[in-house]
């Protein structure tokens, strides 16, 4: 929730390529007080079977930029290692995702909400700022 001297963040995954949401993907926050200072991670969920993480901490502040990491590889391979159990004569030796996390860095402003949807499939993503 934000307050006046901070902002907000929350996010969800659709996987376009299955048309659902992305369940398990695990999400860590970090924050920084202005662009030449360190990341500080501030910590991480785990997105819900709507794909959606609901109790990512709130940066702290004087926040200026948030950075979501999405550990999406896992995710992929035990998505493909469903379908290869029912379609063993389908196997592929090649990788089961080209990006293997993704991370986002964007600017905030304190009393701001930022809802930033992650739109992925196992060879590329699309992220916005949704409402």
């Amino acid at each position: 929730m934000s307050t006046e001297t901070t902002a907000s963040v929350s996010t969800h995954i659709l996987d376009t390529s299955a048309g659902r949401p992305a369940e398990g993907v695990a999400v860590r926050l970090s924050a920084r007080p202005g662009r030449e200072a360190d990341w500080q991670a501030l910590g991480g969920s785990a997105t819900d079977a709507d794909g959606r993480c609901k109790d990512l901490p709130a940066p702290p502040e004087g926040t200026t930029h948030v950075r979501l990491d999405f550990a999406v590889e896992p995710y992929f391979a035990e998505k493909q290692a469903d379908v290869q159990q029912d379609a063993p004569a389908n196997r592929d030796s090649g990788p089961a995702v080209f990006f293997p996390e993704v991370a986002i860095t964007f600017a905030v402003v304190p009393g701001e909400h930022y809802h930033v949807p992650l739109l992925l499939n196992p060879f590329g993503y699309s992220v916005y700022r949704g409402s």
